[in-house]
């Protein structure tokens, strides 16, 4: 066989048919290559939606309670400053006076049984807060993630637009509240005793213990409603706030509150005997102190254990209840016309 190589002799149909096979070949290797870059890209899923935040508790307060009144209806005996620290009113009898003052009137000394009397405010208890609203769903319950994109990461859309221009600053805040009020006056004083109208004195220098006297109850009258069960003194007829004075000259032995007597006097005379004045409005003197003959001791009333004002007097030997002389004898005795 020659060195040289043999050709070998194909048939035409043969040629032609490799070519176009070779030719198909070359084309087809670059559109699978295309393909398989192509699917091995990952298309960008859009973020998922965030979740659901929390909604606040409902906190909505109950209305705050009306402040509640309480008051105090007086009884036989009572004084304002009875009555101040028996319910430890703040700021006193005189907190208390002037609270009550259209119901009072100008004197503070004079207090009728069956006034009602404010005795301030107080808060009532607060509701119980409604309770919190259930919170919003859980941030498990959120929107499901968007469908992936379809076309490549290499064409997402374009980022958003920029936030928006912070909001223009809050205005300025309100003028300042107005100035207090100026502090309430402070209570008026307690109404000075009105002077006795110039009493007469007896030849002996004793008085009546009031002026102009009119009897009421007389001394002696037998009744079950007096422990004794007899009227221990004289009643005069006299509204509240009549001026009452000593009938002589003496040393006052009890000024204050007696219980069934609510508020009295009681002087121990030159003489040895004791006078004594009951249900009183207002007591104008002190236990140690010195009177004159006619002197001012105080208003009458309706304090202690009474059905209406009026002035009890009572003549005694002693000090204490059950020692009654009868008192209109023993003023007529020394020269007092009643």
């Amino acid at each position: 066989m020659p060195a040289q190589a043999r050709r070998i002799a194909l048939p035409r149909a043969a040629r032609i048919g490799i070519a176009t096979a070779v030719t198909g070949a070359a084309f087809a290797l670059p559109l699978v290559t295309t393909v398989s870059a192509q699917a091995h890209e990952v298309p960008a899923a859009k973020p998922a939606a965030p979740a659901a935040q929390t909604a606040p508790a409902a906190q909505a307060a109950a209305p705050a309670a009306a402040p509640v009144e309480e008051s105090y209806k007086v009884v036989g005996g009572d004084t304002l400053s009875k009555i101040a620290a028996a319910k430890n009113v703040n700021g006193g009898w005189q907190a208390l006076y002037e609270h009550n003052r259209s119901v009072v009137g100008a004197n503070p000394n004079l207090i009728f049984p069956g006034q009602k009397l404010a005795l301030g405010t107080k808060a009532a208890p607060a509701a119980p807060a409604a309770p919190a609203a259930k919170s919003a769903a859980p941030a498990a319950q959120a929107a499901k993630p968007a469908a992936p994109a379809t076309k490549p990461a290499a064409q997402a859309a374009k980022p958003a637009a920029p936030a928006t221009k912070p909001a223009a600053p809050a205005t300025k805040p309100a003028a300042p509240a107005t100035k207090p009020a100026a502090p309430a006056a402070k209570p008026a004083a307690p109404a000075a005793v009105a002077p006795v109208a110039a009493p007469v004195a007896s030849t002996s220098g004793f008085f009546a213990p009031l002026a102009n006297p009119k009897l009421g109850t007389a001394y002696g009258v037998a009744g079950s409603m007096w422990s004794s069960g007899h009227h221990t003194g004289v009643d005069f007829v006299a509204p509240t706030g009549t001026p009452l004075r000593a009938v002589g000259a003496g040393t006052v032995v009890k000024a204050g509150n007696g219980g069934a007597y609510g508020n009295e006097v009681e002087i121990k005379l030159a003489d040895g005997k004791y006078a004594q004045y009951a249900h009183l409005s207002s007591i104008g003197v002190k236990i140690g102190q010195t009177v004159t003959a006619g002197q001012q001791i105080g208003l009458s009333g309706a304090t202690g254990n009474v059905t209406g004002p009026h002035l009890h007097f009572e003549i005694r030997t002693g000090s204490e209840y059950g020692s009654d002389v009868d008192p209109i004898a023993y003023l007529r005795a020394h020269g007092v016309a009643i």
